[in-house]
């Protein structure tokens, strides 16, 4: 019996977003047919269920030995979109092995949101060292220092940024300054029809705004 494709494998920016997110914050199960994705964010799991038209319901869970159920999760099977997963580069247990996602191109910025989205960090700060000196970066982070190697290459290929590549707890950091993070944003960004985490797009347009009041100032 041929196995049932639920799940359009066509490519597109919301395609590409949710193949960020699964890359981020997704678990393929042993099973290889089950894909789970668990965020802290509701709006996150939500937009996994547009992206890929889901009817499945969102659950609750706890995590680490944890007792209450902060975390949203959606579980799905398609062994072919599994298989699918995996000819792009993902597996079981992908967290430390990945080393790259074969993503086109033209929907990479999409892609990029979703990895953001799901495990990156924006933040901002005056630098004491400087008078009138405010500073922000965009951070990815992942276990594998592959995957970010391979990330920050093509993320130079693509939109001539210059990351660096910095270990934290447990996990390896892409991060870039301030000139590549404006870049950044409005590669990820390029118009107001996306599946984005409203937070963090919030988060880092303020900061932008914040930025351009200080320079108006100085």
């Amino acid at each position: 019996m041929k196995p049932q494709n639920k799940i359009k494998i066509s490519w597109s920016p919301k395609f590409a977003y949710a193949i960020g997110l699964i890359t981020s914050d997704g678990c393929l199960s042993s099973d290889r047919r089950h894909i789970i994705f668990k965020s802290i964010d509701k709006e996150l799991v939500e937009n996994i269920k547009i992206a890929f038209s889901l009817k499945n319901k969102i659950g609750r869970s706890a995590r680490g030995g944890e007792k209450i159920k902060r975390y949203f999760n959606i579980q799905f099977g398609d062994i072919v979109f599994y298989q699918f997963l995996n000819k792009i580069g993902l597996k079981s247990a992908k967290s430390k092995t990945i080393k790259k996602v074969n993503i086109p191109d033209k929907f990479f910025a999409d892609f990029l949101r979703g990895l953001f989205d799901g495990d990156g960090t924006f933040y901002s700060f005056w630098d004491k060292r400087w008078p009138n000196s405010f500073v922000f970066q965009i951070s990815f982070s992942s276990a594998s220092l592959d995957f970010l190697k391979w990330l920050k290459f093509k993320l130079t290929d693509l939109y001539k940024v210059k990351g660096f590549i910095c270990k934290g707890k447990g996990v390896f950091n892409l991060r870039y300054v301030k000139g590549d993070s404006k870049k950044l944003f409005f590669q990820m960004y390029y118009n107001k029809n996306l599946l984005i985490l409203l937070r963090k797009y919030v988060k880092i347009k303020n900061t932008l705004l914040e930025d351009n009041i200080i320079k108006e100032k100085t």
